[in-house]
């Protein structure tokens, strides 16, 4: 392959993990609930999915179990959100605290030990056939492991849940007015709990990409801040997951670039490099406050607790 390809192939392989984290955000967010815990369920479903990974050699056990992980983690903000009402963002903040010390904890004697070799080879790139043959898209999307083809296959079904299916509409009316869909007779607090679950869940499969994948080791912090570049990605996307697949693989490609600028004549700090992702994902956050339109705005309930009482 060219430089170019395996460039954008690279940019793929780092932006999946952040595509995960962002796809189960975006429908928690179009629930009505803001989740700023998605760096701290990454984590979880980080460390669950190695050691399980670990322990089993299993891949499939080893993914189950980081799903459930980061489900876990979405349940207590769920319960504590949805139920006890409490604040969603603090609430969120929390649970990347809590999260963050889990791992570490979890995490203290597996620091170094590697994944075994049959999962290594479970991810390890496969040839779509007659996909991969297509001139230059083909090395670039059809090329890949396991994984990256989850991921395109979920943006898919996601986008055809949201856009085209009775129940995602369901969960738009709950996250754009749940009074009025409390109303129409949608169960709301069922919608919210499925939702935050499930977001969470692919943020755990978004974290065991990392330690399974795509840096077969564990590590403390090993998700080095993409869950909050997820957040970001959010709205950026502007809640649509097949923009946030583009998104998530220029994030890649930032993230990236500096191994690719090594050894070439372009001489730029390596720190610079480094701050690029949040560099932008700052620039972003600050573009879509100020260009503010009713089609790329957010659920107008997002982030306010629901209590039928108060219809």
């Amino acid at each position: 392959m060219s430089s170019l390809e395996l460039f954008l192939a690279a940019a793929i392989v780092a932006g999946t993990p952040i595509l995960f984290a962002t796809l189960g955000e975006i429908i928690t967010e179009k629930s009505g609930n803001l989740n700023l815990g998605v760096e701290g369920m990454m984590l979880m479903g980080a460390i669950i999915g190695f050691t399980t990974g670990l322990k089993t050699a299993n891949p499939v056990l080893a993914l189950f179990a980081a799903m459930v992980a980061g489900a876990a983690g979405a349940a207590i903000y769920a319960f504590l959100t949805i139920t006890l009402r409490t604040n969603q963002e603090v609430t969120g903040l929390t649970l990347t605290i809590f999260g963050t010390g889990f791992s570490n904890f979890v995490g203290k004697g597996f620091v170094g030990q590697v994944a075994p070799e049959n999962l290594q080879q479970f991810f390890s790139k496969v040839e779509i056939p007659l996909l991969s043959n297509i001139p230059f898209l083909g090395n670039i999307f059809f090329k890949q492991d396991i994984f990256v083809y989850i991921g395109y296959i979920l943006t898919l079904v996601l986008g055809i849940y949201l856009y085209n299916t009775s129940k995602g509409l369901n969960l738009k009316a709950v996250g754009e007015n749940p009074a009025a869909a409390d109303a129409a007779s949608i169960n709301i607090t069922l919608y919210k709990y499925v939702h935050v679950i499930v977001g969470g869940a692919l943020c755990g499969l978004g974290g065991a990409y990392l330690s399974l994948v795509n840096v077969p080791t564990w590590q403390e912090g090993v998700t080095a801040g993409r869950g909050w570049i997820a957040i970001a990605l959010v709205i950026f996307s502007t809640w649509n997951p097949y923009k946030a697949l583009l998104g998530a693989f220029l994030f890649g490609g930032l993230e990236i670039i500096g191994f690719r600028l090594q050894g070439t004549s372009i001489q730029i700090s390596q720190y610079l490099i480094d701050m690029l992702p949040y560099l932008v994902t700052i620039l972003v956050l600050v573009f879509a406050s100020l260009k503010k339109s009713r089609k790329n705005s957010g659920p107008k309930a997002l982030g306010g607790a629901y209590f039928r009482e108060e219809r």
